[in-house]
């Protein structure tokens, strides 16, 4: 038989909807070699590297009566240029058109026919420039092999610039011959099979199917149920703002560029870390757009946001681990992020308190670790911490924020250098806003996913970022 979805893949299945599709994504800007960086050399490049995610190459099939969670089978009809296709911008080829055009792409589910990915590539942006965008089911990211598409196709330059890859080698298009799909019957005889020896999965898939996916994530998430009886404990709902509303089929998406050196500084001077710092940011940035909005801020106001972060084992994690391996070691932590808080430092040191509370109890693996997983991480690690989120309460936190560090050197896809990478994670029901940020190459990205029609100044919100960074350099340079 073939490989059946996990519980809490199927369960992402179950839970999609209109409004909350359950891709995570990410852009990329490359900077266009000499030679070019067309669209037939990229998919000569997937052709070269998707044996080593097999998954890209199978679809979902569904057992009759929903007997069973699906299975994973190979596409006989697989064709790679439906999965990688092209655009252009018109002229003048500017970045809020990237951004507009990401959300609408963003907007669209994935074919459930097929196998549950897309990549475009994006020609015509000004100074010479290309995009990638991604975009991969949650399903697809199963948390103990998972490769995202994206990581694969990144290479370091070789000294002699032919741009081989760490650890991934040479590949060459191989012979790929399909399995056979299974029929009705073969699905519905595994599937009794199973029931004889688990009655109990037969009700929960049906129920799970029938629509009452949220009571089954509550079952199945297994990694992640530290986070459930955190908030079963808790005391108190998550603060209201206007980013838990009823939310659209459409999105809205912008960036922000800053330094990681300004981050650095900030840290040494104030003794925290990174992270603390980039919470502090965010937080604001959070309080400076509600407060153009003209929304109520008090001393006490907070927003609540929840923090994936990927944590050890019982042992630790070698230099050799892979994004997959760590997958079912990310943890959940909630921080109210103190936006009524006028004064930068007390809003950091208020941060990195309750991270230190949280972090006390786990092994958290440091960003040395993370930068040291083969190929480009961060794209599965923000899938993974987009797992965490959804389908979780709205009453439990506010928003999500995924921060994955890259390696601090220059990677590329045939031949093209990677200036940037923003993520787009997805977001849960209720929720109009997710933010996901990368450290890459010396920079920092940021990329805010909002609903179009609660968030239309999304582009307001991620231009503050660069004001609440200035006002915590301002504490250093005083200091």
């Amino acid at each position: 038989m073939p490989p059946r979805l996990s519980p809490l893949d199927a369960s992402f299945l179950y839970l999609e909807q209109p409004t909350t599709p359950m891709h995570v994504g990410a852009v990329s800007i490359f900077q266009r070699p000499g030679s070019g960086f067309d669209y037939d050399g990229l998919v000569d490049l997937i052709e070269q590297r998707i044996a080593l995610v097999p998954r890209y190459r199978q679809k979902v099939r569904h057992v009759p009566a929903n007997l069973a969670r699906p299975v994973w089978i190979d596409d006989t009809d697989f064709d790679v240029a439906y999965h990688v296709r092209r655009s252009a911008l018109p002229s003048p080829g500017s970045d809020t058109q990237l951004t507009e055009l990401v959300a609408r792409l963003m907007s669209r589910p994935l074919d459930p026919t097929r196998p549950l990915w897309e990549m475009y590539l994006v020609e015509g942006l000004t100074g010479g420039r290309s995009a990638v965008l991604t975009k991969t089911h949650q399903a697809m990211v199963d948390g103990i092999s998972a490769i995202d598409i994206g990581q694969v196709i990144l290479d370091i330059a070789e000294p002699n610039g032919s741009g081989g890859a760490r650890g991934q080698g040479a590949h060459h298009p191989e012979l790929w011959m399909p399995r056979p799909e299974p029929t009705d019957v073969q699905l519905v005889m595994g599937a009794v099979a199973e029931a004889v020896a688990r009655p109990g999965e037969v009700v929960d898939n049906v129920v799970a199917a029938a629509g009452d996916a949220v009571a089954t994530v509550g079952k199945v998430v297994g990694g992640f149920g530290q986070l459930f009886s955190m908030a079963r404990a808790a005391s108190r709902r998550a603060p209201g703002t206007p980013l838990n509303v009823d939310i659209s089929t459409q999105r809205r998406f912008a960036v922000a560029r800053t330094e990681l050196e300004a981050y650095r500084r900030v840290r040494a001077a104030h003794g925290c870390t990174v992270n603390d710092v980039v919470l502090s940011v965010v937080a604001g940035a959070l309080r400076n757009w509600l407060l153009s909005r003209g929304e109520p801020v008090t001393a006490s106001s907070s927003v609540r946001a929840m923090v994936p972060l990927s944590v050890r084992g019982e042992a630790d994690v070698p230099s050799t681990a892979t994004a997959g391996s760590l997958g079912n070691r990310v943890s959940s932590f909630i921080v109210d992020l103190p936006v009524g808080e006028p004064s930068p430092v007390v809003r950091l040191h208020h941060v990195a308190h309750a991270m230190r509370e949280h972090t006390a109890s786990t092994h958290s693996v440091g960003a040395d670790t993370l930068v040291r997983i083969g190929g480009f991480a961060p794209p599965t690690l923000h899938a993974l911490g987009a797992r965490a989120a959804s389908g979780m309460s709205k009453r439990i936190f506010n928003l999500v924020v995924t921060n994955v560090p890259g390696p601090q050197f220059p990677l590329y896809a045939a031949g093209a250098r990677m200036l940037e990478m923003f993520p787009v994670v997805p977001l849960a029901k209720g929720q109009a806003l997710a933010i996901g940020l990368t450290s890459y190459d010396g920079g920092v990205y940021y990329g805010f996913n909002g609903d179009r029609d609660a968030m239309p100044d999304v582009e307001v919100l991620a231009g503050m970022v660069d004001e609440a960074l200035d006002e915590l350099l301002g504490t250093v340079n005083a200091s």
